[in-house]
């Protein structure tokens, strides 16, 4: 039925089921020409729903509704109103929709990047497709497997799954999902290095799109597009595939395309030499991309404006956006080889744990089996004299006490591994850390110093024009930047003056570097630490734990000033974290399972430290911890 015969039902429709479906189908009819207008049908079909008590209707809102927020890039809300339809759809029994509840919950993990728990829902949601004997979803499962192979790299496997997906949709007519599985194969193809393969079906994805009036789908299609005329030099097709998809994303309010548009718009004028344009389209395109909301898509745009800059020659506006590029950067980075670290290290330490249980287990059920074979001789040896029946009870006590002192043993390795596996965390993360370190600075950094002075030999036995003379003192300049930029990275991996002159040392010059950045204004007080030595363990998780305090004051306070003070008093060390900005939910901030907290609070446990919190929703934060040296 076409959206005019739709919309001609609902004067008469009234507070029932089939009205909630009614608004459904007007909501899927708008949802990639107007999205806010679908979004506005959905929201009355759920409001509908909860009043005639139809929890089908609701999961069925949530389904659709989140697929605009994806599209969108408000993936927060969609997590919500997903995991709600999997937690209604667990409540009435409703199998098919928890496993379309669970693949879509999957799909949104996998948009936050956190690929472990969007396998766990992909998984989840598969088996139950699987038992109800459900080949429907086939397809859908496949398109999903394509995805999770390609985030992993492995993209040779993805486009073999990726193939099996474009066969099933293309016998079952699809087209909504038959374009979204082609621009998805001609990804992997694309990473691959194929854009010959990745073209055309980019360019049917377009068609497709065109034919359905799908505009999300065009604009995704003319984006890939214009990647790949990027990496084949043409540049006049570039140009026409960005205008064309910057049109589309402004008319979907769709932020996150019209970022990528605006970038790939300014490349193409730095390559038509209209610098200027070019200026104008990066700014555009970094000040749409908000940090918080958009971290990496603001640091390619925030490389693209600094590099406009060196163009024009404007060569302190480029160094300034390129050192806020790569602090973005370096924020990504640690975000990930944190995140990772303790990842890979938990996995090693818990298998090991686990390993050593089971192998205690199997003990204790071999003790168990000689109890029950002694505990049938003892019955023989009463039947045969009573006088024998004292030995056997003293015989099954004794292995009653073994048992209870196994199990004891046990919980005892429990507890110790767990300590292990924390210290093996903290131990490994920061190896870690010191050979990134040590690989980026004797590595890298002799590389590149090596590279600065055979330009500095070059530059003496070179004539050069006054142009060429700048540009070639520009590149020095820059190497320059890169040289300083790489020992600021491998300075934050692990700060030398850490190791070589102390842990107050350390802090000092890491407060300073945040407070010259101009992002907030950094005060540090140390008092009692002259000429005192800390264990270089507790001396690394101290670091670390002020170093995420004040990223997380960095991310999330907005705070015009902070104050760390650190105070030595004999055998104890106070630590003080305050900051002046927006300030938290005490009760939220102790349950939050985010990875900075979770590390702050792994390092505190390992320190048995105690901490209390104080905040206020608008009057800013302050943390107090007290460890004691042992």
């Amino acid at each position: 039925m076409d959206l005019d015969s739709l919309l001609g039902l609902l004067p008469k429709a009234k507070e029932e089921i089939s009205t909630v479906d009614l608004y459904i189908h007007i909501g899927q009819q708008y949802e990639n020409t107007e999205p806010e207008l679908a979004k506005s049908y959905y929201r009355k079909a759920l409001n509908l729903s909860k009043k005639i008590g139809y929890q089908t209707g609701e999961i069925k809102f949530a389904h659709n509704y989140t697929y605009v927020l994806n599209v969108q890039g408000d993936f927060d809300s969609s997590l919500y109103y997903n995991l709600k339809a999997v937690e209604l759809s667990r409540e009435i029994k409703d199998s098919v929709n928890l496993a379309k509840a669970m693949l879509n919950t999957g799909s949104v993990y996998r948009y936050l990047s956190d690929y472990e728990t969007a396998s766990e829902y992909f998984q989840q949601g598969k088996l139950i497709f699987e038992k109800i004997g459900d080949n429907g979803m086939k397809g859908f499962i496949l398109n999903v497997l394509q995805v999770m192979y390609s985030d992993l790299k492995l993209h040779n496997r993805a486009i073999e799954v990726g193939l099996e997906a474009l066969d099933f949709y293309e016998k079952a007519g699809d087209q909504r999902m038959l374009g979204t599985v082609m621009n998805n194969l001609g990804l992997s193809y694309s990473k691959l290095g194929k854009t010959s393969d990745a073209i055309p079906l980019y360019q049917r994805v377009l068609e497709i799109g065109k034919t359905t009036k799908d505009f999300n789908m065009q604009g995704t299609a003319l984006l890939n597009l214009g990647d790949s005329y990027g990496i084949s030099d043409n540049y006049l097709r570039m140009e026409h595939s960005y205008s064309q998809a910057l049109e589309i994303f402004q008319e979907l309010e769709s932020e996150e395309g019209e970022i990528i548009a605006l970038r790939g718009l300014s490349i193409v004028r730095i390559y038509q030499k209209d610098p200027v344009t070019a200026l104008e389209l990066a700014k555009k395109s970094v000040d749409l991309a908000l940090e918080k909301k958009y971290p990496l898509e603001r640091q390619k745009s925030l490389v693209q404006l600094s590099n406009v800059y060196f163009t024009l020659q404007d060569i302190p506006n480029g160094r300034k956006v390129m050192k806020e590029s790569e602090i973005l950067a370096d924020w990504l980075i640690n975000e990930n080889v944190q995140s990772k670290t303790l990842e890979i290290e938990k996995k090693y330490e818990v298998e090991k744990q686990r390993n050593q249980i089971l192998k205690l287990e199997a003990e204790n059920a071999t003790q168990l089996a000689i109890n029950q074979q002694r505990r049938m001789i003892i019955w023989i040896l009463i039947i045969l004299a009573a006088s024998l029946t004292a030995i056997g009870l003293l015989i099954q006590r004794k292995n009653q006490h073994k048992q209870r002192l196994q199990l004891q043993r046990i919980k005892k390795l429990e507890t110790e591994k767990l300590l292990e596996a924390t210290e093996a965390v903290l131990k490994g993360e920061e190896q870690e850390r010191s050979r990134l370190a040590k690989d980026l600075h004797d590595g890298l950094g002799g590389l590149l110093s090596g590279i600065k002075f055979s330009f500095q030999t070059m530059k003496g036995n070179l004539i050069l024009t006054p142009e060429n003379a700048r540009l070639f003192e520009r590149s020095l300049d820059m190497l320059d930047s890169s040289i300083m930029e790489m020992r600021r990275v491998a300075h934050n991996l692990m700060p030398e003056n850490l190791i070589k002159f102390g842990l107050d040392a350390a802090l000092r010059d890491f407060c300073e570097d945040i407070h010259q950045s101009g992002v907030v204004q950094l005060r540090y007080i140390s008092i009692g630490l002259k000429g005192e030595e800390i264990d270089q363990t507790t001396a690394i998780s101290l670091y670390r734990i002020i170093q995420e305090l004040v990223n997380n004051i960095l991310k999330h306070a907005e705070a015009k000033k902070a104050l760390v003070q650190l105070t030595k008093n004999g055998n104890l060390i106070l630590l003080d974290v305050e900051d002046d900005g927006q300030g938290f939910e005490h009760s939220k901030m102790l349950l939050s399972n985010g990875i900075g907290w979770a590390n702050i609070k792994s390092r505190l446990e390992y320190l048995n430290a105690k901490f209390t919190l104080d905040s206020t929703p608008g009057k800013g934060s302050s943390i107090h911890i007290e460890v004691e040296l042992p």
